[in-house]
Parts: structure tokens; sequence; C-alpha cells
């Protein structure tokens, strides 16, 4: 297939390196000079602007941080004015249904399909191909991207009409929300009765409770540990589930309730809120070459993965930080294992 992508970073340049291994043509560019020689090593055809992304394209895919982003780049960028009637334009990108009707409106003037296909999982599993894809769309329009879907997902897993794929992605970012918040709770209920928190994480792991949540928990050693590297991340899902379940009439119910009464109350170091004094002034930098996707960094600190999402690879500045937010970025820095992260 001859393809567009835009946003080569963090989750987009191991897809455009699978869709390349594919046999598929891919057309991007990216902000900074570094992100295009990158892309043109890769051996994608790198153009100078998003509008020269789409000119030609069977589809396009967009992999971008936000909402916002996504109707930059869909709405504002001239993208669809180079998409040949009948292409279909991917949406990626984690947000709420509403940016995904709205882009297919503007989109159907152009003759051009839209699907939304958000991915749960990390770059690892993109590189790995067996990342899953959420896929909301006709069955026309997904059938025609499911060769270059399928280079990377798997599985690939059509949910319903367009929209539904952010649907779903959303329930399950509340849910895995949601079930941390059941830990912390379960911790609480085991401390009271006089049992160890690392002993009952590593037995509950082999018995009817286990889940990847509390992997996950397990894997930094207790609830708080976790709440304090990935509170902040895990805020944001929730919000934006809570914000979309809004916008469409309704709320999450005991989802929601699970987090609120685990981490708005219990554990104030999540809830998002400015910690400390905003002193100091970070410039990150995250070497594309040593890089190999893993989450840890992302986990740790927040800040750091939303900001190479956005500009790929390439050096970021970490403004504001906090006196303790400091030390969660060199937690960042101490943890990869390829030190593709240094900062100065």
């Amino acid at each position: 297939m001859r393809l567009g992508f835009v946003g080569a970073g963090r989750i987009g340049r191991p897809m455009v390196r699978r869709l390349l291994a594919a046999g598929h043509e891919v057309r991007s560019t990216g902000r900074s000079a570094a992100t295009r020689a990158a892309l043109a090593e890769d051996g994608a055809h790198v153009v100078d602007a998003v509008a020269e992304v789409g000119r030609g394209a069977d589809a396009v895919l967009v992999c971008v941080f936000s909402d916002a982003q996504v109707r930059e780049v869909c709405l504002e960028s001239g993208l669809l004015d180079g998409m040949p009637d009948g292409s279909v334009l991917v949406v990626h990108t984690t947000g709420s249904p509403n940016t995904a009707e709205a882009v297919a409106e503007r989109a159907a003037d152009h003759g051009v399909r839209v699907v939304d296909a958000p991915v749960s999982g990390g770059p690892h599993d993109v590189a790995a191909g067996n990342v899953t894809l959420f896929v909301g769309g006709s069955d026309d329009a997904v059938d025609a991207v499911r060769p270059a879907l399928r280079s990377y997902g798997d599985p690939v897993l059509h949910v319903g009409s367009l929209g539904a794929g952010q649907r779903v992605k959303l329930v399950n970012n509340a849910l895995f929300a949601a079930q941390i918040g059941l830990l912390a709770n379960a911790v609480g209920l085991a401390t009271r009765l006089g049992v160890d928190e690392g002993a009952l994480l590593g037995a509950l792991r082999h018995a009817s409770g286990a889940s990847r949540a509390l992997d996950l928990v397990a894997a930094r050693g207790s609830v708080a540990e976790f709440a304090a590297s990935a509170g902040e991340f895990l805020k944001k899902d929730v919000a934006v589930a809570r914000h979309t379940a809004a916008e469409l009439g309704g709320g999450l119910g005991v989802l929601g309730d699970a987090w609120n009464q685990a981490f708005e109350t219990q554990h104030p170091q999540s809830s998002g809120k400015p910690r400390g004094n905003t002193e100091k002034i970070m410039k990150v930098h995250v070497d594309d070459e040593r890089c190999q996707g893993h989450t840890l960094c992302a986990m740790i600190a927040p800040k750091i993965f939303e900001l190479s999402e956005i500009d790929g690879h390439s050096s970021v500045v970490v403004d504001e930080v906090p006196a303790d937010e400091e030390q969660r970025v060199m937690e960042a820095v101490n943890s990869c294992p390829e030190r593709a992260i240094s900062i100065s």
C-alpha cells in the first residue's frame, strides 16, 4: 500500500519501521531535522510538510499525542486536501469519539473515509508486531486499511462503527485505573489484617485475584510506589474517560469511585495537583538510536513520555519541575536499560 504517516514519535516510529518491513511505501515528515533524518534512514520518503504526506496515498495514519493535535493535523494542516478520493484516514491517538466524528465529517467532503484505531500497548509491542488495536469504522474502510494495521497490530479488533474504538479504549483505561484503586483498598484491608503488602502482592499473582494491574504494582513493590510513579499518567487517562463519558451524557460509575476512593483521597501525590516549588528547568535528551521503547520511563516520569511522543526522540525541555519531580526524572534516567535518557 501507498501510505502516509504523521506522528513518528515514541509509538509512531516503530509503526513506520514495521510498515516498511512489510513492503508498504511510506511518506512521512517530522518536526525536527533529527526525526526527518531518522525516518529517511529507515527507508521512508520524507516530505517537508504534513499537507504533502497524503498525496497519492491509499491511506494516512496519524499517531500524535492529543485530541488537539489530531484536530490540528487533520483539520488545519491541509492534509485532507491532498488525499485522493476513496482513501482512508486512520487516527491512532486516544481521545474523544467526538473528535473522530468531527474529522470524519470534514473528510467526507474530500471523499476520504475515517477509521479510529487507538492503541493498547507500548512501543515494544508495536516493534514486536503484537500491539492491540481497537478499531472503529465502516466495514469497507476497515478492510481497506487492515493490511497496513496488521503490519504492527495483533489483534486488530473491529469493535464497531466510527468512534467505537475510542469508546472501548476509554473503558479499558477506566477499568485499569479502577483495578489499581481496588488493589489499593485490598492492600489496606490486608494491612488491617496484619498481612505484609509484599507477601500479599506476591501471593495474589498466583490466585484468582491475579491481573495485569496486579503484576505492574507488584513489579514496583507496593501500591504507593506505583501511585508515585504512574499516578499522574493514570489520572490523565481517567480524566479523559470521565470527560468523554460526560460529553456522552453519563459517568464512570463505580469505576470512577474505585479510583477516587483510593487515590484522590488516600494518595494525593497522584492527583496531578502542583507539588512543591517550580523552580528548575531541565533539558531531557532521548537518544533515538539507543531507545528500545520500554515503558518504565513513561510510568516513572510521564512528562518525558508525553513530550517525547509529541516531538519524536529529540531533545525536549521539561520546565517548572517541582522538587520531588526532579528525583522522579533522575529515577527514569537511571532505570533505562539502554541508557537512552540523559539530562542537562
